[in-house]
């Protein structure tokens, strides 16, 4: 009976909900995040066909419902209404004769464009025959849409597809379409190959090529896929922000998502940026892509795991979660404009809030162990510094692991040192040691950390430099010690424990 509580207990665990005590769940679920989507059992990657419609958002992923590993693909659901706690839905698109369901997007045809009817939900996905790739006998993608009548809830593939065959491009996939109101048409972004490709239409059903982009700027060490283009107003007019994953060549080894910031006129984009910017230097946030439908503001969900290891990091009956979604916005720092995450996170969802005010750190360290001790790894931290300075903080627990974060004034570097925490032998690609630049000017540091049972994201001077971070510890980290060789005041410090 005690083993079939703890499974009971550990299956409750589902975006936002967590057995009442470690002890009591089953050491196969250790690894599964308090409040990071993460699939009831079977393999998840890359988020797709995220749309926002009635008060609910929907998230679509890559999943194979039957491994723990890449296989063939079908689309998962899961629905919130506040996007933290998440009720995963049935199964939504399933393997058919042209192939399985690769990544794509959603939109609500609010004026009955495509003719399903009005505000229905259309999802325009990749179409993968793995039975003409593995023989080689064609080009094994192309573009097809389904149609939902009831809000997500079921879907109909649309019996004409492809709506956009493949035009000699063996890697031509991952489709996110919006609305242009200027030019009035659907624009397609499109990932082809290392370039993206757009494409237009008046009814989702038949589409022109309009431009292409990226062939001799950004990051080329790998395939590019998982596109986004987004628009940002600033004081300096319309801003378009396109997004792009890289696999590899990133800058922490393995996947990550490049951005450029420029111009679209309904059928070109352009850039001016020579140098390459990363959205998040962690190694653990990929293909991520925004929400439809949310207006002018843009939520992003990616992947929280890297092609170099994904189908190898400790799991039991599930595989793979979600990063914490946040909004993107636009700052611009010494003439360049850099993108911004900003974590979503309420404060009406957490307990323990605690305004902790100013801590002096004063002889190399301050211990803050007590702030978290209810925490069960799962904490929000936020505090700020008034000068540059280089710290560290260490999270411990009583089997000996170890996480160090912090900055490094030196190489002007935050880093993430997952070298001593937990299991990090599956694979040699796990890289120990993440870096990103400091790209803010101001003297004035703001350090946010959110923590998660198996997972660490950094939103360093406000989310303009990133990093999101595995790792695989099977006790929760309950020791929290701030290291500094100077003498410093840390301002503004808060904690949040997330149940």
């Amino acid at each position: 009976m005690k083993k079939y509580l703890s499974i009971l207990l550990a299956l409750v665990v589902l975006g936002g909900c967590q057995a009442p005590t470690e002890t009591k769940q089953n050491l196969e679920e250790n690894y599964r995040p308090s409040y990071h989507f993460t699939p009831k059992k079977g393999w998840m990657n890359d988020p797709n066909g995220m749309v926002y419609l009635d008060g609910t958002y929907h998230l679509f992923f890559q999943h194979n419902p039957d491994t723990t590993v890449w296989g063939p693909m079908h689309w998962g659901h899961a629905t919130s209404t506040d996007l933290i706690h998440w009720e995963e839905q049935p199964i939504a698109l399933f393997p058919d004769s042209l192939g399985t369901i690769f990544s794509g997007s959603a939109v609500v045809d609010k004026d009955n464009t495509a003719g399903f009817g009005k505000d229905v939900l259309v999802a325009i996905f990749t179409h993968h025959n793995p039975k003409i790739e593995e023989e080689k006998t064609g080009l094994h993608q192309y573009q097809s849409i389904a149609y939902s009548l009831d809000k997500g809830k079921s879907w109909t593939k649309y019996e004409g597809n492809p709506v956009l065959p493949n035009p000699g491009i063996w890697d031509f996939r991952d489709p996110k379409v919006m609305w242009h109101a200027a030019s009035k048409q659907w624009v397609m972004t499109l990932a082809t190959k290392q370039s993206i490709t757009f494409y237009g239409s008046k009814n989702l059903k038949e589409w022109a090529r309009l431009s292409e982009f990226g062939n001799e700027v950004g990051a080329h060490g790998g395939v590019w896929e998982c596109p986004d283009l987004l628009r940002f107003e600033t004081a300096e007019g319309d801003k378009w922000v396109l997004l792009v994953s890289i696999n590899p060549g990133g800058p922490n080894t393995g996947s990550a998502t490049q951005y450029f910031v420029g111009d679209f006129d309904g059928t070109t984009f352009s850039s001016d940026q020579t140098d390459i910017r990363w959205m998040d230097y962690g190694p653990d946030n990929y293909a991520g892509v925004t929400f439809s439908n949310t207006g002018d503001q843009h939520i992003l969900m990616g992947w929280m795991s890297n092609w170099a290891y994904a189908n190898t990091v400790p799991a039991s009956t599930w595989r793979s979660g979600m990063t914490i979604p946040r909004t993107l916005s636009l700052e611009k720092i010494q003439e360049h404009w850099h993108l911004v995450s900003t974590p979503i996170t309420k404060d009406d969802q957490t307990s323990g809030a605690q305004q902790i005010g100013a801590i002096r750190v004063q002889n190399g360290s301050e211990d803050l162990s007590k702030y978290i001790k209810e925490a069960h790894g799962a904490f929000e931290l936020s505090f700020e510094l008034d000068a540059v300075a280089s710290f560290n903080m260490v999270l411990a627990n009583e089997k000996g692991d170890e996480l160090v974060f912090g900055f490094d004034e030196t190489n002007n570097q935050f880093f993430v040192d997952r070298s001593k925490a937990g299991d990090a032998n599956f694979s040699p690609s796990f890289i120990q040691r993440t870096v990103a630049p400091r790209i803010a000017s101001a003297q004035k540091m703001k350090y946010s950390v959110l923590l998660d049972r198996n997972s660490i994201e950094i939103f360093a001077d406000g989310g303009l430099s990133n990093l999101s971070n595995l790792f695989f510890i099977d006790q929760s980290f309950d020791v929290l010690t701030f290291k500094s060789a100077k003498d410093v005041e840390v301002k503004n410090v808060k904690v949040n424990v997330i149940k």
